[in-house]
């Protein structure tokens, strides 16, 4: 079945204090927010650089890219006598995904404190905050109207707003919208860090990467590593789907067990058949995922990884052919249609896949599919094509007895409904507390 969500649990982690989620219901407004500490005068720009490097932080879009690194060399541009300019990506194209849309709904001045520190580290005095959320436009802009000028100091913020789109979330997709066009990537190089907005060098971070620098700020590196790994340290958001069950978000500290996280999510392991990793991009996961812990270096050796942080649970009454299908056809509807080796590529991927679903597949069309999802790899504007390839792969390779069962027709699970959603795994509506 789809795990379309009407309503959201939000819960911590037992005995990990939150540093992202908070109890207390509703938009955390200006006086809130500085009331716990927020908005803290930075003395030190190059300081607080240092601690966010010693922290080890790790971008939450999906990349997990070293956010010191790309503080560095936008700021050195900067230094260098460029304008630069802060980019925070709140457009959460992922549908299994809504930690960004609960950031910027119900904490936007921490976004917000996070999006200043930034600016501050690289030199920036444009900054904008971008969404495809109305809601999240709306929290955002109403927090920057309770914002004494000062906080923002000479640095200009404002919110971009865009029709939501699996690729409108992609960096160079951002810039785009924000420099007058369409909502669909460019080519490569040059990156934003080289040329974004106005031509400029450019930070693009998402939000939740952003909420973890006035942490850092307020109590430094090793306060920030006490929770998480050494090569994952800190705490991430994860959105649970899947089983039947509301969807979840949960602040989880790097390393915690998978099977911890089934507990907390009212799941017994013995009914789970894999995963859904890291949103549609990072493939499936058979029931190895039993025995991991949820961190990078972890998730890697599995061949998958934490994507966006959004996980959809396949229980025992869930077909993986069938939820590769729907994925597939959802990368054929949504590719930008730019590239060619995409816009053709996901068409072949997602006809080869539905076929295998509906039982009318030949060996000829699964070479086909296992083909193209290895010489396909790395083509294209943005990662999409990537996406649909590591579904493709990670089908093949991690639930073989399923996809023999559907080469043969003989799949229980599939033949009587097998699923199918225009949006798999989708969160929408409730995101408030």
């Amino acid at each position: 079945m789809n795990s379309t969500a009407t309503e959201l649990t939000v819960a911590t982690w037992p005995s990990c204090l939150p540093r992202l989620l908070r109890s207390s219901t509703g938009t955390e407004d200006y006086a809130d927010y500085t009331g716990t500490g927020g908005y803290q005068r930075l003395d030190g720009p190059d300081a607080l650089l240092d601690q966010v490097d010693l922290s080890g932080l790790l971008g939450r879009g999906g990349a997990a890219f070293p956010m010191a690194t790309k503080l560095r060399t936008v700021g050195d541009a900067g230094r260098r006598g460029s304008e630069t300019v802060v980019v925070a990506n709140g457009e959460e194209g992922e549908p299994a995904s809504v930690k960004d849309r609960w950031l910027l709904r119900n904490r936007p001045h921490l976004v917000l404190d996070g999006l200043r520190l930034a600016a501050e580290m690289v030199g920036a005095r444009r900054a904008y905050v971008y969404v495809s959320d109305a809601h999240a436009a709306t929290a955002v802009e109403s927090a920057l109207g309770e914002v004494p000028a000062e906080v923002f100091g000479e640095t200009t913020v404002d919110v971009v707003a865009v029709q939501p789109g699996y690729v409108a979330g992609e960096e160079t997709a951002a810039v785009r919208v924000i420099n007058g066009g369409p909502a669909k990537p460019t080519d490569k190089p040059p990156r934003p860090f080289e040329e974004g907005v106005g031509g400029v060098p450019t930070l693009v971070s998402n939000v939740e990467t952003l909420a973890n620098l006035p942490y850092i700020h307020a109590h430094g590196a090793q306060a920030f590593r006490s929770a998480g790994t050494p090569m994952s340290p800190g705490t991430f958001l994860a959105t649970v789907t899947g089983a039947g069950r509301p969807a979840a978000l949960y602040e989880i500290p790097h390393g915690a067990p998978f099977s911890e996280l089934l507990k907390l999510h009212g799941l017994a392991a013995d009914t789970v058949k894999g995963v859904l990793m890291g949103g549609y991009f990072a493939g499936l996961v058979n029931s190895e995922i039993l025995d991991v812990t949820l961190d990078h270096e972890s998730i890697r050796r599995l061949g998958s990884g934490l994507g966006c942080g959004a996980i959809s649970i396949l229980t025992t009454q869930d077909c993986p052919v069938a939820v590769a299908a729907s994925v597939l056809e959802y990368f054929d509807r949504e590719n930008a249609g730019q590239c060619g080796s995409c816009f053709n590529g996901t068409a072949a991927m997602a006809a080869a896949a539905g076929a295998l679903r509906d039982g009318t597949a030949t060996d000829e069309d699964l070479g086909r599919l296992q083909r193209w999802s290895v010489v396909l790899r790395g083509r294209g504007a943005c990662a999409t094509l990537d996406g649909a390839t590591f579904i493709a792969a990670s089908l093949l390779h991690q639930f073989p007895q399923a996809v023999a069962r559907h080469l043969g027709n003989d799949c229980d699970t599939c033949s009587d409904n097998a699923f199918r959603a225009q949006r798999p795994y989708e969160v929408e509506a409730v995101v408030h507390q």
